[in-house]
């Protein structure tokens, strides 16, 4: 019997019973001169090596299957920690007076940690995450807007996935009350931050 794992092409259309949008398993084994494969078995792993599909092509050497098992966006989860102290802006005076007890607070509170709470759509290739910063211990409920920016392979041989975050925090959700006064009461620091995030996850990564 012939066990193929190469000719396997995902098709987008979701099979009845499945849950929609969810990639199921198309498949056409050929020999070299054409011929179709009879009773050819297609098996489709996942990263851990467990089989999670098992398909017997039929008398034309085509292989199809439902809906792949596996996470879908929505189970995913975000974890972040930064370390308050590694802040740079290009100015040294600047940064010492952000890590101050008027900003960060550095020394009371190392680490700047968000960690999701759930995910929802928001459009195609978009999502909203839910989760809650923590910033200079105070933790607040914050979202994120997400877009999925694309898919391709890395100069060391990885699949990375790259996407943007956005989204606004208020100073005075987390205490930061410091600012300074021109004449004509004019702030000189302004009320709210715009947070944008580039990243890249790596496809089989873990954390150390």
């Amino acid at each position: 019997m012939y066990t193929s794992h190469e000719a396997a092409h995902p098709s987008r259309q979701a099979e009845a019973g499945g849950p929609a949008g969810r990639r199921g398993l198309r498949a056409l084994i050929r020999t070299k001169d054409g011929w179709p494969v009879r009773q050819a078995v297609v098996t489709v792993t996942d990263l851990t090596g467990q089989q999670v599909v098992r398909a017997e092509a039929d008398a034309d050497g085509v292989v199809s299957s439902g809906p792949l098992p596996g996470p879908t966006p929505e189970t995913s989860a975000v974890a972040a920690d930064i370390v308050a102290a590694s802040i740079d802006t290009g100015n040294g005076m600047r940064d010492d007076h952000l890590r101050s007890p008027d900003f960060l607070n550095v020394d009371a509170y190392r680490m700047i940690s968000y960690r999701s709470t759930g995910l929802t759509p928001a459009g195609t290739d978009r999502w909203t995450v839910h989760g809650t910063l923590t910033l200079a211990g105070v933790a607040r409920p914050v979202d994120l807007d997400l877009a999925y920016l694309g898919t391709g392979p890395d100069p060391w041989g990885g699949l990375r996935a790259a996407f943007r975050a956005e989204t606004e925090l208020r100073r005075e959700d987390f205490a930061m009350t410091y600012n300074q006064v021109v004449r004509a009461g004019v702030n000189l620091i302004g009320a709210t931050l715009k947070v944008e995030l580039d990243i890249q996850a790596v496809q089989g990564a873990s954390l150390p």
